[in-house]
């Protein structure tokens, strides 16, 4: 990390490791003589939004001022965010225990209530639909996915179609907006937040959607587990918040920033070159993978998905 000034945090008493693994930015430990710490280089260059550092770390501050289970955030930067390091297990991408899945709904309702001033008004971008001419190139310069894209181009249509049209009936909260296995540790097995620089405004049913719909499942959505996720949503009740009216909405932020991250990654693909900044590119391709296989097959069970609200 060139041209990053870390002298506040201390004398470093070894070099700077990369922890791999990150799906939008670069993560590095430092250990110095007072401390450790996460420092987490935001990738700038080719992001489709801004990232509001200011606000996202005066949201941090407030949250864990308010004692929600968190890194401490130390310090942030244009394109630098830092927090103390926190040693926890990673959380699979399968089913929770039930007792994690209803704290984490008590966590919500608790990040929903703190005031918290947000002086970024949110631009919702079109929803891309170039999908046809994704595919061609993809056919031209030879991805390994370039078949199996073309093959689900009129469902991804349909996916962009369903995302730009969906009812969005409110309340707003501002929020993580990314609470996924991916971010989240098992301290003691207790949940530790993780990773909120996507933190923003967004529809409540949106972010209990994809919170609890992430927390009882797989890699894929063969096996849901109904009681996990209803325990996300019995915690929020507990801890004070109020569900919104059942629907689609629930889960159309879940399968349309799926399907703008994969729609992103594919684009980084096609530059065949490693990125100084954001996933590796064999990171990317997984990604899209992924993206092209498990978006119809999310979308195609939507309704299944929305008995999980009765």
């Amino acid at each position: 990390m060139r041209g990053v000034n870390l002298s506040h945090l201390g004398a470093p008493i070894g070099p700077m490791i990369r922890v791999h693994g990150g799906f939008a930015n670069r993560t590095y430990r430092l250990d110095t003589d007072q401390g450790s710490f996460a420092v987490k280089e935001l990738n700038l260059v080719d992001r489709r939004s801004t990232y509001r550092v200011e606000d996202v770390f005066r949201f941090e501050r407030a949250a864990f001022a308010a004692g929600i289970p968190m890194p401490e955030p130390i310090s942030a930067s244009h394109h630098t965010l830092v927090h103390r390091w926190v040693e926890g297990e990673k959380v699979p991408e399968a089913a929770v225990s039930a007792a994690y899945a209803f704290e984490i709904g008590e966590i919500l309702a608790r990040i929903h209530a703190l005031d918290v001033e947000w002086t970024h008004v949110s631009i919702e971008h079109p929803t891309s639909r170039d999908w046809p001419d994704l595919a061609e190139r993809a056919a031209a310069t030879g991805q390994p996915w370039a078949d199996e894209l073309a093959s689900h181009v009129e469902t991804l249509l349909a996916i962009a179609h369903f995302v730009g049209t969906c009812e969005r009936p409110g309340p707003v909260v501002l929020t993580h907006r990314d609470i996924q296995p991916w971010n989240l540790l098992a301290r003691y097995g207790r949940p530790v937040v993780l990773d909120w620089e996507l933190s923003g405004m967004l529809d409540l049913a949106s972010e209990l959607g994809s919170t609890a719909l992430s927390l009882a499942k797989g890699p894929g959505f063969d096996n849901i587990e109904p009681t996990i996720f209803r325990s996300v949503l019995d915690g929020y009740v507990e801890g004070g918040g109020a569900l919104p009216p059942s629907g689609p909405s629930w889960f159309v932020f879940m399968i349309g920033g799926w399907l703008e991250h994969t729609r992103w990654n594919i684009l980084r693909c096609f530059a065949g070159v490693e990125a100084s900044t954001g996933p590796d590119l064999a990171l990317s391709h997984e990604s899209v993978h992924n993206g092209v296989r498990g978006l119809p097959d999310m979308f195609g069970r939507l309704p299944e998905l929305e008995k999980l609200l009765v």
